[in-house]
């Protein structure tokens, strides 16, 4: 496994739409690996096959519950809102408050190519929503409620 360059907003791959995985093949194994990595690395919730460049429909997660692979994902069903603060890997030290869906239903394939669904709800509703929205080209900004501002980090209040 290795460490993969996050793109960053203003990278022309992010406002992409992704293309489906057909097969899962050794390369499509590897980078699941380090795109987990890439993500742990980051601290983030969530990563998106775009942020590292790749137009292909993969994104993991791991709210702290353990690592979810969800490729080719499509929402099949939302309930309920939430509002809160969001934040990008590819927009780092930044966040907005954004509204999405308090419960997420997906379908999706996981890295055996066997299709399965999943339902979230708060953090993993929102992480579901986030990401598939990279695979569509999308970002959070583009919901933003408000202006973007500095996140503060609890290590910069101490100072």
């Amino acid at each position: 496994m290795a460490l993969r360059t996050i793109r960053e907003m203003g990278d022309e791959v992010l406002t992409k739409k992704c293309r489906e995985i057909k097969e899962v093949t050794p390369r499509i194994k590897e980078l699941i690996g380090d795109m987990l990595e890439t993500m742990y690395e980051a601290n983030g919730v969530g990563l998106a096959a775009p942020q590292v460049g790749i137009l292909k429909r993969l994104v993991v997660i791991d709210i702290g519950e353990g690592p979810i692979v969800l490729i080719n994902p499509v929402i099949l069903e939302t309930d309920g809102s939430q509002t809160g603060e969001e934040g990008c890997l590819s927009l780092p030290g930044k966040s907005g408050v954004v509204t999405r869906p308090n419960y997420v239903k997906v379908r999706a394939f996981d890295e055996n190519m066997q299709e399965f669904e999943a339902e979230g709800t708060e953090l993993l509703a929102r992480a579901f929503c986030h990401e598939i929205d990279h695979l569509d080209g999308h970002m959070y900004v583009e919901k933003v409620e408000g202006e973007l501002h500095d996140v503060v980090y609890e290590e910069d209040e101490e100072e």
